[in-house]
């Protein structure tokens, strides 16, 4: 007698972080059944994934969705929506809010606020005061808490914990993975005499190389000495590459996909403000050099830091222009479009977007595809080609700096849970994200 499950996918190529197989899934119960034969199991719905790459459930682990206080540029339903039609099945969202995420009734507040508002799993990070180590305490085991998030340079609100004796302690006091925005505040400050108003060209200028890499020099020397995992977020210079790949064995670092396609001047000369963003775009240097750490695999993690605002704010005059640009819903076609023009592989993907974050946080029971994983799940069409456009953007401020770009490559369907939240350009159904767990 036929096993009876809830879904089996049908003529697909999955892909893992190692291997590209040809095969079919079964799906019960939100999980994923058996993979490869399914010859004794009949099922309720299915689904004929020919031509179509099957990847592990997408992450996205750099995400500002603005919810509380920002929520006319975004929210963490709209947010959500720009993540499934993008192919990403989990996000990683900011504390930087109004107010910051810097006591657990905060944190739990934002938890309730996600419930049956969210289209993607998801995870919250918590934000690091240099004296709420007692309430970091109190978060670090909470389901829904990715991390702890430490801003050493310019942020809002409370969040700037710029000196490293501080920064010590919080790596001291906590078992969580540390991430960190790696900009040195007295080196910014020093260097405001670089910033030549209406021009955002001199964005780079201001904050430049020197700025970062005596941050990150700073955060590795400390992870060492205090033997902490911790984790660098949108690198951007060719010196930190080099510094890192050397000082691995307590951190780890992440890219965005701005930063593998756009260079200055002329990402400025063709967007202005629209292209600025904290640490900023930088010359075909630091593009060359980031770009190779991805061809040879250097890169643990690419993220999006979407940060969205609306068009109004960003056409203010630099340097009154706020910093960000959204990217949750164009970082799996920007990557895709790079397997395309063989840069990496589409095993690469998987690595960047679900392998890596999954093993580096501890996250449970995804980004795999493994029998008794959650059937999460990001469909890839790599014959299919169309253009980046801001008329397809979920994200509530309308505009992607990528717009007009082509894509090789492109998810087609995203899956949670077993359910299709996104397909064929539709969004489907319910919000039916939930907050991840982790080990």
């Amino acid at each position: 007698m036929n096993k009876k499950v809830d879904l089996i996918i049908k003529n697909g190529t999955y892909v893992t972080h190692q291997k590209t197989i040809k095969g079919d899934i079964a799906v019960n119960k939100g999980k994923i059944f058996r993979i490869g034969d399914i010859s004794n199991l009949k099922a309720s719905r299915s689904i004929d994934a020919e031509g179509l790459h099957i990847l592990p459930g997408a992450f996205d682990t750099q995400v500002h969705f603005r919810e509380p206080g920002n929520t006319k540029k975004e929210d963490l339903k709209s947010g959500s929506r720009a993540a499934i039609a993008g192919g990403i099945t989990t996000v990683f969202d900011m504390p930087n809010n109004k107010p910051s995420i810097t006591t657990k009734k905060l944190f739990k507040a934002k938890l309730n606020g996600a419930k049956k508002r969210m289209f993607c799993n998801y995870a919250f990070y918590f934000g690091a005061e240099k004296n709420n180590i007692p309430e970091i305490k109190k978060v670090e085991k909470e389901d829904g808490c990715c991390g702890i998030k430490v801003f050493v340079g310019s942020s809002t609100g409370t969040l700037l914990v710029s000196n490293y004796n501080d920064i010590k302690k919080i790596m001291k006091s906590t078992k969580k993975m540390i991430s960190f925005h790696s900009e040195d505040e007295n080196e910014l400050n020093k260097r405001k005499k670089y910033i030549k108003k209406g021009d955002p060209r001199s964005h780079p200028l201001w904050r430049n190389e020197t700025v970062c890499l005596k941050s990150t020099k700073n955060l590795v020397k400390l992870a060492n000495s205090t033997k902490k995992k911790i984790h660098v977020l949108h690198i951007t210079t060719a010196e930190e590459i080099e510094f890192l790949n050397k000082n691995k064995k307590f951190v780890s670092y992440e890219v965005t996909p701005q930063h593998l396609v756009l260079s200055s001047p002329s990402c400025y000369l063709k967007l202005g403000t629209l292209a600025q963003m904290n640490p900023p775009i930088r010359s075909g240097k630091h593009l060359r050099r980031i770009r190779k750490a991805l061809k040879n695999s250097e890169i643990d993690i690419i993220g999006s830091d979407h940060a969205p605002h609306l068009l109004s704010e960003k056409k203010q005059e630099y340097p009154d222009s706020p910093s960000g640009m959204p990217g949750v819903q164009t970082l799996l076609p920007i990557l895709l479009n790079e397997v395309s023009k063989k840069t990496i592989s589409i095993n690469n993907v998987v690595q960047l977007t679900s392998f890596n974050p999954i093993k580096r946080f501890n996250v449970k029971n995804k980004g795999l595809i493994k029998e008794g994983y959650d059937a999460d799940f990001t469909f890839v069409d790599m014959r299919k080609t169309k253009k980046i456009s801001n008329k397809e953007v979920q994200s509530k401020c309308g505009w992607t700096p990528f717009h007009g770009m082509k894509i090789k490559g492109w998810p087609v369907g995203t899956m949670i849970n077993g359910n299709k939240v996104f397909w064929n350009g539709k969004i489907i159904g319910k919000p039916s994200g939930k907050p991840l767990k982790f080990s």
